[in-house]
Order: structure tokens, then sequence, then C-alpha cells
């Protein structure tokens, strides 16, 4: 059985789809955390790194407001500060390990669950549980799942949102690892949340495993592979 061809994903590229720089960092970051034989403590620390990217990416597409404060010399400094709420989403399991990063950058920040589980016979994506901010739709959400395969999971989530009331241009979506597939999907049903990712795969097996890929990301990060 031979898989689909991947689409192309150029036109999203600078509009829905932000790609972080492909620097020499950011490739050796992957291949630590690629490695089929990378430590537990190992896989978790530098995974952490490349989610501290993303999660900073993200902010910066958030709005921001004029802010003037005083300097220790007395003098004005003009300023930015965000113009308006912020919360996060995760998606349960691998969502969490994105969690510690962003309460990181954002002490005291919000964080809502979402609970959505891929059915292994169908792949289709099945929500379960939520757990979200009363006034999610007066703020700006960062969706945070560190993989994107079909895209399944992630229009899930979103729909959620969007039933909600959360304006599609208020969600930014943080995502350590995708493919075309996924980007397309997404990209075309809500073009107006953006995309934050460190990496789009090549495509997608015939068994929706991404190539070359890493595995799966929530068990190697929390330990409970086999």
């Amino acid at each position: 059985m031979t898989a689909p061809t991947a689409p192309a994903i150029e036109k999203y590229l600078g509009s829905s789809l932000r790609l972080l720089p492909q620097t020499a960092q950011l490739r050796a970051l992957h291949t630590a955390i690629r490695d089929r034989d990378a430590r537990p403590e190992d896989f978790v620390h530098y995974a952490r790194r490349v989610i501290r990217m993303l999660i900073e990416a993200g902010m910066d597409l958030l709005p921001f407001e004029p802010y003037e404060v005083r300097t220790p010399t007395g003098a004005p400094y003009q300023g930015l500060r965000f113009a308006s709420g912020l919360c996060g989403v995760t998606v349960v399991r691998a969502g969490e390990s994105m969690e510690g990063e962003l309460r990181a950058v954002c002490p005291g920040i919000r964080i809502g669950k979402i609970l959505i589980q891929r059915d292994e016979t169908t792949k289709e994506a099945r929500l379960y549980y939520t757990a979200l901010p009363a006034d999610i739709a007066d703020r700006h959400v960062l969706l945070l799942d560190p993989v994107m395969a079909t895209g399944g999971t992630a229009l899930a989530a979103l729909r959620v949102l969007r039933d909600l009331g959360v304006p599609e241009e208020n969600t930014v979506f943080v995502n350590l690892i995708t493919v075309p597939e996924g980007v397309a999907a997404v990209c075309e049903e809500f073009p107006r949340v953006r995309i934050v990712t460190s990496a789009v795969e090549e495509r997608l097996d015939e068994n929706a495993w991404m190539l070359p890929g890493i595995g799966d990301f929530g068990d190697r990060y929390f330990g409970t592979d086999a």
C-alpha cells in the first residue's frame, strides 16, 4: 500500500504557518530528541528547550499595546504590553508536556484542558473531556499539542474553541512537529488560526505515522514507552 503524496505547504508559510528558523542549533536539538536511543532525561531536556522556543514564538503573534514605564534613571520608556487576556489550552496528555515552559514564561497563566483521543482503528478523533476558563471567548488562546499528524485532533480541539466563541484569529496553535497533511487540513478549515511549529516532516506513512518522525512523544516524554 502506497501512502498518498503530501500536499504542498508553501501557500501557508508566513500567513497561517510560522516555522521556526531552521538554525544549526535547532537541528542539533531535533537530532537529540529524534534519536531512538536517547536517554529519557535527555529527551525531556532537549524537548523542553525546543518547546520554550516555540512558546516565545507563539507569544510574539499576540497583540500588544503601547505602555510607558519609568526606568531607574527616571527617564520614560515607550514600551509595550499584552493588549488583552491570555490563556493556554493543552490537549491531554502530550500537550501537558508544554505547560511547564508556558508557566515559566507567563507565571499565573490560566490553563484549560481538552481530552481528545484517536481511535486506532478508524483514526478518527473523539472528544472526551473539557475544562476551560469560563471567559475563554474573551481571551487569546495558545493551544498546545506537540505533535500534529493527520490534523484530526487539532481540528477537534479547534472546533471546541470555535463553538465556545473563540475567534479563529485569537488562537495560536503551538506545535513541535507536524506534516504537510496536518497543516493543510487545519489551514483549510481554520485559515485565520496561526500555527507555530519547529519542523514539518516529509509525509505520513500508510499507518499515519510521520516520516522521519519522532515516535510517540507523550510516551517518550512521560517515560511510559515500552
